[in-house]
């Protein structure tokens, strides 16, 4: 089941809104309807959004109808549409930049045709990268997993938010296929449920034995001795290490240390952003007060109560025991570690 899927003149996108009741499929024909699926979380998850803008980038190259002279303007249109959608997942920003990168080294192609080939065959090689980097994520993952295990996951960095195979649950999927004897619990994941209705909807399509449990039961858990380690996913590292991740994630880390629990951040170095010092610099996307207010279309506060919904938190570097990508495991000072990663990439 793919979240993505490039048809050559539109993006299929798996609707994640109404799983895991339902499979819908639509068909993207337009950069507006890629940038409306992402601010919707029909596509979500930071590698899958990165690889979705720059299929939109390229949607939007189709769709221009004007001489070969005005394509740049327009495109920058595109660009701010797409950029507006989520501002913490910096896949997307990055994934922006190297579709931008392409359009000017074609600035000297005449041929319009031949310019939209060029982005297309681009956004193939961001999927590709992402899909190549999510296995080597479980590679080295997999060096860190108990032979026994039991480890807990929070929101969905399965398939469902990457081209393909995920990150933490490329790391749980490797360990499980390698025959490790792996039990996850995963967290519900409040407000939108990415744990229970996606996470757990993976796992049980792979036969990984799982759990799901309320959020406010990690530390309990944890308290008993029943979790061995935390892998979760990133939408933003910062150069330091201080990394942001769906809300929640903070808690879970400063429960991990409480504990004595390892606690793993697994992604893609696409995801780290060596020009953000700390995590004080990444922006936190608030999200729309209803998702607090409502469960899926059932009121379940009174509608002129205030919301507070910020959509990711920031988890310091000092909690963090490694990050996984695919260039191998990370470890502190991550100061110094992910600069020198980032410099080696």
């Amino acid at each position: 089941m793919k979240a993505i899927e490039w048809l050559g003149n539109a993006l299929r996108i798996l609707d994640q809104t109404k799983l895991p009741h339902e499979i819908v499929y639509r068909d993207a024909l337009s950069y507006k309807e890629v940038a409306e699926a992402i601010e919707q979380m029909e596509v979500r998850g930071a590698p899958a959004i990165g690889a979705a803008v720059a299929y939109g980038f390229a949607l939007g190259a189709l769709e221009y109808q004007g001489n070969r002279e005005g394509l740049p303007s327009f495109m920058e249109e595109v660009q701010d549409r797409l950029s507006e959608t989520r501002p913490t997942a910096v896949n997307l920003f990055w994934a922006l930049r190297r579709m931008e990168d392409r359009l000017r080294e074609c600035w000297d192609v005449d041929d319009l045709d031949e310019v939209r080939r060029l982005l297309i065959e681009e956004a193939d090689r961001i999927a590709d990268d992402d899909r190549r980097m999510n296995r080597l994520i479980g590679e080295y993952g997999n060096e860190i997993i108990p032979e026994k295990s039991n480890v807990l996951t929070h929101c969905n960095a399965g398939a469902l938010a990457t081209v393909e195979y995920g990150t933490a649950l490329s790391v749980i999927r490797k360990a499980h296929e390698t025959g490790k004897t792996i039990h996850v619990y995963a967290d519900e994941t409040r407000p939108l449920l990415q744990g229970a209705r996606l996470t757990v909807f993976e796992l049980l399509r792979d036969k990984v034995p799982v759990t799901l449990i309320a959020d406010n039961m990690a530390g309990y858990l944890m308290q008993q001795g029943k979790v061995d380690l935390v892998i979760v996913g990133a939408d933003r590292i910062a150069a330091n290490g201080d990394t942001a991740n769906k809300i929640g994630t903070y808690s879970l880390a400063v429960l991990a240390q409480a504990h004595g629990v390892p606690f793993y951040v697994a992604a893609p170095t696409s995801t780290i952003d060596i020009k953000v010092a700390n995590g004080q610099e990444i922006p936190i996307e608030e999200r729309p007060a209803k998702e607090i207010r409502e469960c899926f279309g059932v009121a379940i506060a009174p509608e002129e109560v205030n919301v507070y919904n910020p959509a990711f938190d920031v988890t310091p570097a000092k909690y963090i025991t490694g990050i996984i990508t695919e260039k191998g495991i990370i470890a502190a000072p991550y100061s110094v570690n992910l600069l020198k990663l980032m410099v080696r990439s």
